[in-house]
Order: C-alpha cells, then structure tokens, then sequence
C-alpha cells in the first residue's frame, strides 16, 4: 500500500490542527459586515479627519463642541432619545410579563401592540398630526367640551418627537421584552408561592432579576433606534429648536453645506454617543445581575 494511498483526508488533517471547515458558512455573513458595516464606519473616521474648511485634522470635531449650533444638537438628542427608551421599556416589562400567559383576546391584543411597527415613518407622522395636530380631532374634542380654549400643543415640538418614538418603539421593546419573559420557567414562581411569597415579591426577587439581561439588551436597542431619530424630528417636531437632532445635522452638513467631512464627523460622534449608552447599560448590567443570560425553561 503507497504512502498516497493511506494519506488522510484534507478535511481530516485540518480537523486535527483544530480547524473546523464549518466555519466556512460565516464567510458570507463576514463579508456583509466587512462591506456594509466595517468600510463605511473606517471610510467615515478618515473622512471626517480631512476637514473641507479647517487645516487641522480634529478642527470637525473642535468645531462641533464649541459651536453651539452643534454642540445643543447632542443635548437635544439625548433629551429626547433617553426619556423615550426607558418609557418603552418600562412599560413593555410589566405587559410582556402579563402576555406570556395565555387569556382570552391574547392574540388580539398582542395584534394591536405591534400594529405600529407596519407603519411607515411617514404614515405614522401623518397619521399623528391628524390626531395631535393643532386642528386634529383630540383638540377638537377639548374645546369642544371646554376643558381647553386653544389648541394644545402636542405637534412641531418636543412631545411630537417624544410621542413618535414611544409609539415606533414601543413595538419593539414588547416584542423583545415578551421573547425574554416567555424564557422564564413558570415553575420558579410557583416555587416562591409555596414559600409563601406574594405576587410583588415574585416579580421582585425571581422574575425580574431574570429580565434584567433582556431589559439591558432592549433598552440599548431602543436607545439605538431613538438616538439616531430623523424623519421625526423633521416632520413632527421643531427642526431649528428642540429636535435640532445630530442626525439632522449630519444631514445639513453633508447634503445642503455640501461638507461630506464635517457630516461624516458628526455621523461618528453619533455613532460613539451610542457606543458609550450601550457600554455603560451593559456595564451596569454586569453589576446588578450575574447569573446566566436568560432564565429559560431548559
């Protein structure tokens, strides 16, 4: 019998220097990430490093915190994007602990919580003037009964962004919130019961405790969705006040200033605004919970 004859596979000699060719189905995934993902995020950093009106290659990013114009735009995103995140999240907890038992209407309920999450930007901002508008129908009914003698304000402002996003967002959180409460194995809280622990005291010390990985995840991804706000902020809210958001910015600067670079710097301090959210959620996470990353049924 030759040598070649009794040679091992190639799949054989990689499996014994610990290489899986399994691995081999992740290329397609990496090379999104590497193109639509990766690229852009380093094209943008030195983009925003060669600076159109300045000579220095931070001059953007000096240029933007000591601007005001600039500057006041990060503080009225995360004035609007942090209030909103936790609204949704702190109302999507106790409902998807509530849903993930079965009762009547369940379905249908769970239908209209996510109703939004179809609706187009446009449609929903549409959709909220004709509501919330000065001449919407819920102005309309206060004077009418008189409770009020001139519109509210609630459109073209501050609330019109807060109110867009708590309704976009909310979807998302209850869905994430519920995939994690459904995790929980109902026989822990029967167990607290037989020790003679009310329902607060469940919620409190076992099942809770068991959200806070997912109610960490969600809260990033909500702020995530909320922090980079744009066609809200444009259509319902005040574009040259309150929701003078980074993301508009960004725009101005890129497609009207036709000054790609500071856009692009703007663009990267949103993105490190977000990374820093994120970092300090999970941080805190790791803190007050240590136990595994889901209480599952398994």
């Amino acid at each position: 019998m030759t040598a070649a004859a009794v040679r091992p596979s190639l799949k054989l000699r990689l499996a014994e220097r610990g290489v899986d060719l399994r691995l081999l189905l992740a290329v397609p995934a990496v090379l999104v990430i590497l193109v639509l993902f990766v690229y852009p995020f380093v094209f943008g950093i030195q983009l925003s490093l060669t600076p159109q009106r300045f000579s220095n290659p931070l001059d953007n990013y000096r240029a933007f915190f000591s601007d005001p114009y600039y500057s006041s735009s990060l503080v009225n995103t995360l004035l609007i994007a942090v209030p909103a995140t936790f609204v949704n999240v702190v109302a999507a907890v106790p409902i998807a602990v509530r849903m993930r038992r079965s009762f009547k209407g369940r379905r249908v309920l769970s239908a209209a919580l996510v109703v939004p999450v179809s609706l187009g930007t446009v449609f929903l901002a549409d959709g909220m003037l004709n509501v919330l508008g000065p001449s919407g129908w819920l102005n309309k009914l206060l004077m009418g009964i008189g409770l009020t003698d001139e519109p509210i304000r609630l459109t073209n402002n501050w609330w019109g962004v807060f109110l867009s996003l708590v309704v976009s967002g909310f979807p998302f959180a209850f869905l994430l919130m519920l995939a994690y409460a459904s995790g929980i194995d109902p026989s822990l809280e029967q167990a607290a019961a037989t020790l003679g622990a009310s329902r607060g005291q469940r919620f409190r010390y076992v099942v809770f405790p068991l959200l806070l990985p997912g109610a960490a995840v969600t809260l990033c991804l909500n702020f995530v969705m909320a922090f980079s706000v744009f066609p809200s902020a444009v259509l319902l809210g005040d574009p040259s006040g309150s929701s003078r958001v980074m993301a508009l910015i960004a725009y101005q600067e890129a497609q009207e200033r036709l000054d790609p670079s500071m856009g692009s710097a703007v663009a990267m301090l949103l993105a490190a605004a977000q990374l820093v959210f994120v970092a300090l959620v999970l941080g805190a996470r790791s803190l007050l919970y240590r136990g595994p990353a889901s209480g599952g049924k398994g």
